[in-house]
């Protein structure tokens, strides 16, 4: 389970990190020169690696989870329960938002509309926060 776990967590750093990398480093500097190139430069680049990374999330996440608790059990009353969902809550945000990014936002990306491509990565960042914290209390609890 020690393996699974440095797994899990090696994608968390990626993916995190990443996104806090994007919304504290290099959105500021596009938002402030209109700089869409260095956004769209960033999304390719980290794409290759935070989309593998996201997958190896998905995969180990859900294998922990059966691990902790058998699946017929992640809708009960447990504490562990309520922390798988809030889990699978986070995945599913995450993909409306990476679906609302790769099919609305990133192709009509302009100078103009570059405001909220920001709270989408700032709400994107704040739910792989939330997958951090909901894994931590896994810990902790």
């Amino acid at each position: 389970m020690r393996e699974l776990v440095f797994v899990h967590l090696l994608g968390a750093s990626v993916w995190v990190g990443g996104h806090l990398l994007l919304l504290l480093r290099v959105f500021p500097k596009a938002w402030q020169s209109r700089d869409v190139a260095a956004i769209r430069a960033f999304e390719q680049s980290y794409e290759k690696l935070g989309i593998p990374a996201l997958l190896l999330q998905i995969i180990s996440g859900l294998w922990l989870a059966s691990l902790w608790l058998p699946p017929a059990q992640w809708l009960g009353d447990s504490p562990f329960a309520a922390l798988i969902r809030m889990k699978l809550a986070c995945l599913l945000a995450t993909a409306l938002l990476g679906a609302h990014a790769r099919l609305r936002l990133i192709p009509r990306l302009n100078p103009d509309n570059l405001g909220w491509l920001g709270v989408h990565i700032a709400a994107i960042t704040l739910v792989s926060l939330g997958f951090v914290w909901a894994g931590l209390s896994f810990r902790v609890s």
